[in-house]
């Protein structure tokens, strides 16, 4: 999970999640209340969900080491084979209204002549 958060692409796109959610958290009283509780109901979850699932990590943890170096390598590959997962989401958003525009010129111009 780590290594996936280390992509900028998906690093960048929870850094916009988590911004638009605490602007909108601000901005609305009424979602704050809301998301306060939803937020106390996760963090419950999560701790009993963590007493429960421990001693069966600890059991499990060879394999789940195994099956994490695994996908490491897997993200690592992922990673070579699309440079796109390295970049964050501004910078896919500015390249792909770069392309369209040059594409669009193109398209202008061969309409033109």
């Amino acid at each position: 999970a780590r290594e996936l958060a280390n992509l900028s692409l998906v690093s960048s796109a929870c850094d916009m999640v988590s911004a638009a959610y605490a602007c909108t958290k601000e901005s609305h009283p009424c979602l704050r209340c809301v998301c306060a509780a939803a937020e106390k109901g996760v963090q419950s979850v999560t701790e009993a969900t963590a007493s429960c699932v421990q001693p069966v990590l600890a059991t499990l943890e060879p394999h789940v080491a195994a099956a994490s170096e695994y996908a490491s390598k897997g993200l690592d590959t992922l990673g070579e084979k699309l440079p796109l997962l390295q970049k964050p989401v501004e910078q896919i958003l500015s390249d792909t209204k770069e392309l369209v525009s040059s594409r669009v010129a193109e398209v202008k111009e061969a309409v033109s002549s």
